[in-house]
């Protein structure tokens, strides 16, 4: 039996096999990637490496074994028919019999675009007939506080969220989550609503910047239509931007704002504050 992680190079997966490696033995772990150099750093702890493609179905057979957990990390090509890529691992892990299939998706209450791959994807989960557990992940603080340079810039956190208010938590916090269910009992056919325990507002965002900056930051809300073009503008394929703008007029309804605590009761702890991100972000 191995715990199988897909996209394992990626910025969920590198932390979800660094939180394995210390939970399990480095031989039980293994690590789906598209290119062997890229985890090189994994294999010399003993992490068993597979080189796959959700482009390329033939990549996956034989991949899986009867009895694997395993952890689909939703993949990040949004012009590549997403829900097409997964599909070619969920086959492949029926057809191997694993005994759970972990699939990263949104959280139930997003309408946004951005979530239409991710219901799209748990159906065919849920229709494959494995036991399943289905992490829908909220909002993560690296979305905001790795791309603090045009905010620090002129002085302005521009979004298209209104009021809105989001509950997101760390990468390090949602790979815990799943490190949970890959290593623990009893968690087949479930569906765990993820998000951070304090929901903020960009107001607050911004006085959390200018606090630790020591510098005015303010919030700048525009129109979504407005949010989209200086995406586009910024260098973002049109199609890209439009989803993006379209997540925060869902953070505007509340759609993003997540009260289950579920994330903070599979990790054991709470959740990690924007606080806490903002600072880590700032010293790099």
């Amino acid at each position: 039996m191995s715990i199988v992680v897909t996209g394992a190079t990626g910025h969920l997966g590198r932390h979800v096999v660094e939180q394995l490696l210390e939970k399990v033995p480095a031989e039980q772990i293994t690590a789906v990637v598209r290119d062997r150099a890229k985890a090189a750093d994994f294999a010399d702890r003993g992490v068993r490496l597979a080189v796959a493609d959700y482009n390329a179905p033939e990549t996956f057979e034989g991949l899986f074994a009867a009895g694997d957990k395993v952890l689909l990390i939703s993949g990040n090509e949004f012009d590549k028919g997403r829900v097409r890529q997964h599909t070619v691992v969920i086959d492949a892990a029926k057809a191997a019999g694993v005994a759970l299939l972990a699939y990263t998706s949104a959280p139930g209450s997003l309408t946004a675009a951005l979530a239409d791959d991710h219901r799209a994807t748990e159906e065919v989960l849920l229709a494959s007939g494995l036991p399943y557990s289905l992490l829908r992940n909220a909002w993560y603080h690296e979305n905001y506080t790795e791309n603090l340079a045009p905010v620090l810039e002129h002085g302005a956190v521009v979004q298209a969220a209104g009021d809105g208010r989001v509950s997101s938590a760390s990468r390090a916090d949602y790979a815990a989550a799943a490190v949970a269910v890959l290593t623990g009992e009893g968690h087949e056919n479930t569906t765990y609503e993820l998000g951070g325990d304090e929901a903020w507002g960009f107001a607050e965002y911004a006085a959390e910047l200018s606090r630790q900056t020591g510098r005015e930051i303010v919030y700048r809300p525009v129109t979504t239509d407005a949010l989209a073009g200086i995406l586009t503008g910024a260098g973002l394929p049109a199609p890209l931007a439009a989803v993006l703008a379209g997540v925060d007029a869902s953070i505007e309804k509340g759609e993003l704002a997540v009260s289950s605590g579920d994330l903070s009761r599979l990790i054991g702890r709470p959740t990690t504050p924007l606080a806490e991100a903002v600072t880590v972000a700032l010293k790099g």
